[in-house]
C-alpha cells in the first residue's frame, strides 16, 4: 500500500483543488448566460447521478462530472427571483472550502478556539448592525431552526418544562406567519391547535389590537399564553409587523416576543426605521443566506438573555464538562443551542464581511429595495398586470389580468404563465397565495441583479401570456 486508506498526498490535493476552483470560476464567469431552470427531468437526473457506488476509486476522474453537475443545477444568476434565497457571495463560498479543510467542531472553545471566537464575534457584529446591540446568539442551519430555538426559549422562560414538566400553553402569530412556527409548536409539544392566528391589516401586518383581544380572551378562559411571534418580513409579501406596538402588548401581558426575521431583518442594516422596536424583542431570527447573500447554510438566532438560552438547552454531562474556569475558555455553544456537533458556519460570514465591509452590504440591500419599487412601478404602468400587495421590502406579488377583468379563471391562467416563464429560463419566479388569489411573486435578494434584469420580469410575463393566448391555451378566454 502507498499509505493509509483515504490518505491524499499534498500534490494530489492541490491538483483536485485546482480543478474544483477552475470549475467554480468557469461557472461564475458564465452564470448569467446559463438558463436559470436546467433542461433536465427526474428521469435524466436519476440516470446521470444515481449510479451505484464504485468499489474501486476513480481517482481524479471522480471530478469529471463537475461541469455536468452544474448543467443540471439551478443557476442563481441575476434573474433568479424565486423564493427567498441569497446569491451565494463568492468570498463566502471560498471560506466554506477552507472551513471544511479545517474541519472544526464548533461546539466549545476547547474544541475550536478560533472558530468559537469568530462565531461569537460575528454574532455581535450582526446584532449591532441590525439594531440589537448587546444581544448574544448562535448560528443555525436556517430560520426554521432559529424559530424553533427561539420558541423553545420562550416556553422555558414562561412555562418551564425542564423542571416542572410540560404544561399546556398558547402562542400567537399572524395569519401570514411562516410554516416553521406551526412546526416548532408541534415539535415542542405546544401543539398546532395552540397557535393562535392573529388577523392582519390591509398591508398584511399583524394587528396589535387583535393580538391583545386574543390574549385577553385566552387569559379569561384560564389559558397560559406565553409568546407572540412577530414578522420581520413575511415570506409572501415581505410585510413587517408593527414591532413596537406588538412589543407593548407583549410587555403588558408578560409574553416572550420572538421576531421571525429570517427574510427581512437583514434589511435593518439599510432601513432601520422599518424595524423600529426590534431591539425590544427577546429573540430574533435572520438568515444570512438570504439577504446577506451568503452560501447555504447560515442562519442566525439572536437573543437578549443568554441565561434564557441556557435554561432551555444546557445539560450536565461529564463528557462535555468544561475543564477551565476562564470565562472565555469555558464557553460552550451546546449550552445555548440545540446542536452539539456544529460546523464552522461563521467563517464565510466573517471573511465576507471583512473583505467587503458592512457598507457594501447596506448598498446591495438598498439596491434590491429600490429594484423592488422599480418592478412595482413597471407592473403598475402595465394595463394587463395587477399588483396584489404593497411592496414593503423586496418581494413583489402580482398577476396577469389581460384586458377583460371578468375572465373566469385568472388563477389557472397565471399558473400556466408561471410555468411558461420558468420553462423559458430567462427569469425565474415563484408563486404565492394572496387572500385566496394565485399570485406571481418576484423576490429580489441577489447582489448580481441589475435594473435590466428587473425589467425582464414584466417582459417575460407578457411574452408568456401572449404565447399561451396565441396557442389557444386557457388564459381566461
Amino acid at each position: 500500500m502507498d499509505g493509509p486508506p483515504l490518505n491524499l498526498p499534498t500534490e494530489e490535493f492541490r491538483e483536485l483543488a485546482d480543478r474544483v476552483v477552475e470549475a467554480a470560476t468557469r461557472y461564475l464567469g458564465a452564470i448569467n448566460a446559463r438558463p436559470i431552470r436546467p433542461h433536465t427531468t427526474g428521469e435524466v437526473a436519476t440516470e446521470l447521478f444515481a449510479r451505484p457506488a464504485p468499489e474501486e476509486g476513480l481517482g481524479v476522474a471522480a471530478l469529471d462530472d463537475l461541469a455536468l453537475l452544474a448543467d443540471h443545477s439551478r443557476a442563481g444568476n441575476s434573474r433568479f427571483f424565486g423564493y427567498v434565497l441569497g446569491s451565494g457571495e463568492p468570498v463566502g463560498a471560498l471560506a466554506d472550502l477552507y472551513a471544511s479543510v479545517l474541519n472544526q467542531n464548533v461546539t466549545a472553545w476547547r474544541s475550536a478556539p478560533s472558530a468559537v471566537t469568530i462565531e461569537r464575534t460575528v454574532v455581535s457584529w450582526i446584532a449591532e448592525a441590525v439594531g440589537c446591540p448587546g444581544f448574544g446568539g448562535v448560528l443555525t442551519s436556517g430560520g426554521s431552526t432559529a424559530n424553533l430555538m427561539g420558541l423553545a426559549m420562550a416556553r422555558e422562560a414562561r412555562a418551564p418544562a425542564n423542571v416542572d414538566g410540560a404544561s399546556p400553553c398558547v402562542i400567537y402569530a399572524s395569519t401570514e406567519a411562516h410554516l416553521s412556527i406551526d412546526q416548532a409548536a408541534a415539535v415542542l409539544g405546544i401543539g398546532r391547535a395552540n397557535v393562535r392566528a392573529v388577523p392582519v391589516d390591509e398591508r398584511f401586518r399583524m394587528r396589535p389590537d387583535a393580538l391583545e383581544t386574543a390574549v385577553a380572551a385566552d387569559r379569561e378562559h384560564g389559558l397560559r399564553s406565553i409568546a407572540v411571534v412577530a414578522n420581520g418580513g413575511t415570506v409572501v409579501s415581505g410585510a413587517v409587523d408593527p414591532l413596537a406596538d406588538i412589543a407593548a402588548v407583549a410587555k403588558a401581558y408578560n409574553l416572550w416576543l420572538h421576531v421571525d426575521g429570517a427574510y427581512g431583518v437583514a434589511a435593518a442594516l439599510a432601513v432601520p426605521e422599518t424595524f423600529a422596536g426590534l431591539d425590544q424583542a427577546d429573540s430574533v431570527s435572520l438568515d444570512a443566506h438570504k439577504w446577506l447573500y451568503q452560501p447555504l447554510d447560515c442562519g442566525v438566532l439572536l437573543y437578549r438573555d443568554p441565561l434564557a438560552a441556557r435554561r432551555a438547552f444546557s445539560f450536565e454531562a461529564g463528557y462535555i464538562k468544561p475543564l477551565s474556569e476562564d470565562p472565555v475558555e469555558a464557553y460552550a455553544f451546546f449550552d445555548e443551542s440545540l446542536e452539539t456537533s456544529r460546523r464552522f458556519r461563521a467563517l464565510k460570514l466573517w471573511l465576507s464581511l471583512r473583505y467587503h465591509g458592512l457598507e457594501a452590504y447596506r448598498s446591495a440591500i438598498r439596491q434590491n429595495l429600490r429594484q423592488a419599487r422599480l418592478l412595482a412601478d413597471l407592473i403598475d404602468a402595465e394595463a394587463t398586470l395587477e399588483r396584489l400587495a404593497p411592496v414593503e421590502l423586496s418581494a413583489v406579488c402580482f398577476r396577469w389580468i389581460g384586458t377583460d377583468l371578468n375572465r373566469a379563471d385568472l388563477d389557472g391562467a397565471n399558473a400556466e404563465i408561471l410555468a411558461e416563464v420558468n420553462r423559458r429560463g430567462r427569469v425565474y419566479l415563484s408563486n404565492a397565495d394572496i387572500g385566496g388569489t394565485f399570485s406571481l411573486r418576484a423576490c429580489i435578494t441577489n447582489h448580481r441583479t441589475t435594473d435590466e434584469d428587473v425589467a425582464a420580469v414584466v417582459a417575460e410575463v407578457l411574452a408568456a401570456a401572449a404565447g399561451h393566448a396565441g396557442s389557444g391555451a386557457n388564459v381566461g378566454h
